[in-house]
């Protein structure tokens, strides 16, 4: 394999007009040195062959400069090996009960009261069933244990227990759930919001009055209106992630259903794909069960370690870098599905044991890979949450992480990403004098914030034009590490817009995020929502492969080239006449 260049000074070549417009340049003034020196002493048909061969020499400069990858253009293996259920959501459709996965937040009104369950305090103390309105306190986060059988997590974090497991009150107490905090949802064959709740000894919840919910109905209740019976309502099931998908198949269909996705979504046919249209690096997001493969902890599924591995011979194939990228960390770093968060908890920074844990598996990637030709970087962290790690805690982990792969790799790339949620990206700028080949990640998006939603087709444009460049150059020109887009997607707020528009704003992106001095990564090579496909973008002509952009402007090129070629000549046969 070619050896890899440094990135830093080298414009990543986007097309051979500039090598073509330097080509004409250089010839022009040859001709313009040999006519002031007197054409005497030349014949003039052979400087002419000389100047011919000027753009064949460089050429060949040119092909080796790709070959070198001096800057990184990549796409996102994104919804692979972490499971995102908006990606591919028909793996999700066969779980029973799939509007009841873990995380998805639920509240609970009595028939017979006509008032909503509530933690009271919003939590450590007594359920009661006083609330003629819903809000916090009366919300619970689904864990699912099974089948049916769920635990109830308060507002405080404590869980809903049935005391001495049923026959008496119940509270919201338990720090953490067992046998007394797991009960049977039992909902009716039609009316699927009409449930009963059972408890460890058999009876079912029930409420007799306002000041305390109780779990000492006996006997099958029926479902009219009594005491046992109440409306759930589901207020939000947005978690569609590995935990989701994995707990809520259970083991044995779990492995069929990610055997089959790990085999099929992406293959080696993919990176021919991307390597044809001028991809020439995968970043590939990673979950920390892939460290204890091929049997992680409950409920993962093993085989990610095996995916990952088949993915470098693909690329060893298809001479294709790749970044491996720690996007679901222990606890999760953001609380979200792609950090594989349980109920949308966000407690990796609240945690020693989170934080130690994964920088083993940093090592772990690192001396698994370390000294792979094709990998270009290791990725420290995906988007950890401003609100929930600080500065200081990230810092010190990117430190921690960056002298680890050190240990297995002199030369690999470093890359810290940016806290989201309005963080400076030069919190993470340490001296040069500390680290090297340190690169910035940065993750740019018109959505997720209301600021984008009521923006017309050329004002979005317009912002990526004199917002996005000019902070990507600022942070190009910073004493600080090298930057690099490592998240970005073709798609915006604004409705019912053309394909012309999309054209306009994706040649926008490309236009500013090649000059990001590490490069960018699109997010994401295959999705269910077409705009966010990279590959649907690229066949149907939304985004211009790297083959149409080439062909285009070698045809610029050549006429460039033809014209001073002319230009100098005719200089050089009036020099010779007179």
């Amino acid at each position: 394999m070619y050896p890899l260049p440094p990135l830093s000074g080298s414009r990543f070549p986007q097309c051979p007009m500039e090598t073509g417009v330097k080509n004409a340049v250089d010839q022009y003034l040859i001709i313009h040195i040999v006519v002031s020196m007197g054409i005497g002493a030349w014949k003039w048909q052979q400087l002419l062959f000389l100047l011919c061969l000027i753009p064949l020499a460089s050429t060949t400069t040119e092909k080796r400069k790709l070959e070198g990858i001096p800057k990184v253009r990549a796409v996102n293996l994104g919804g692979w090996l972490v499971v995102e259920g908006w990606i591919k959501p028909s793996l999700f459709d066969d779980i029973k009960d799939n509007d009841l996965l873990d995380g998805t937040k639920v509240q609970f009104k009595s028939l017979k009261l006509n008032k909503y369950l509530s933690a009271e305090y919003g939590g450590g103390h007594s359920i009661v069933v006083d609330r003629d309105d819903n809000s916090t306190w009366e919300t619970f986060k689904l864990w699912r244990v099974s089948d049916g059988r769920y635990q109830l997590k308060v507002f405080g974090g404590q869980f809903m227990t049935a005391e001495n497991g049923g026959g008496g009150n119940v509270s919201a107490a338990a720090d953490s759930p067992g046998d007394w905090e797991t009960f049977d949802i039992v909902r009716h064959h039609k009316h699927r919001d009409r449930v009963h709740i059972r408890v460890f000894n058999g009876t079912y919840m029930q409420a007799q009055s306002e000041e305390q919910l109780t779990a000492d109905y006996q006997g099958k209740p029926r479902w009219d209106d009594n005491a046992a019976t109440f409306q759930m309502n589901i207020v939000a099931n947005d978690l569609h992630g590995d935990y989701q998908l994995a707990n809520g198949y259970g083991p044995k269909k779990a492995k069929s259903v990610y055997d089959k996705h790990r085999s099929s979504f992406i293959t080696e046919k993919d990176f021919g794909f991307l390597l044809k249209n001028g991809i020439n690096t995968v970043r590939i997001p990673v979950g920390w069960w892939i460290a204890y493969d091929p049997n992680p902890p409950a409920p993962f599924i093993g085989g990610s370690l095996q995916a990952l591995d088949n993915a470098f011979t693909w690329a060893q194939k298809h001479d294709i870098r790749v970044i491996v990228d720690l996007h679901a960390a222990p606890g999760s770093q953001n609380g979200m599905e792609h950090s594989a968060s349980r109920d949308g908890s966000a407690d990796w920074a609240n945690s020693t044991q989170h934080i130690s844990q994964s920088l083993q598996i940093i090592d772990f990637l690192a001396s698994r890979y370390g000294n792979n030709s094709m990998l270009l970087g290791i990725e420290l962290l995906n988007e950890p949450l401003v609100t929930t790690v600080s500065v200081d805690v990230i810092n010190k982990y990117y430190t921690n992480g960056y002298e680890i792969v050190r240990k297995h790799s002199s030369t690999a790339y470093v890359i810290m990403c940016q806290r989201i949620g309005k963080a400076d990206p030069h919190e993470l700028y340490q001296s040069n004098d500390v680290f090297s080949n340190v690169v910035v990640d940065v993750h740019y998006y018109n959505l997720f914030d209301p600021y984008y939603e009521n923006l017309t087709a050329q004002e979005n444009i317009d912002f990526i034009l004199k917002n996005r460049q000019p902070e990507l150059l600022a942070l190009n020109s910073a004493n600080g590490p090298l930057i690099f887009v490592g998240e970005w997607t073709n798609e915006w707020k604004v409705k019912g817009a053309s394909r012309e528009e999309y054209q306009r704003f994706g040649d926008a992106q490309l236009e500013v995020y090649e000059q990001a001095s590490f490069g960018w990564s699109y997010w994401t090579l295959k999705n269910q929502d077409k705009h966010w496909d990279f590959e649907w973008n690229v066949q149907h002509k939304y985004l211009k492969s790297d083959e149409s952009r080439a062909s285009s402007c070698k045809n610029i090129s050549w006429k460039i080239h033809t014209s001073f070629l002319l230009f100098g000549c005719l200089h050089l046969w009036i020099a010779r006449i007179i």
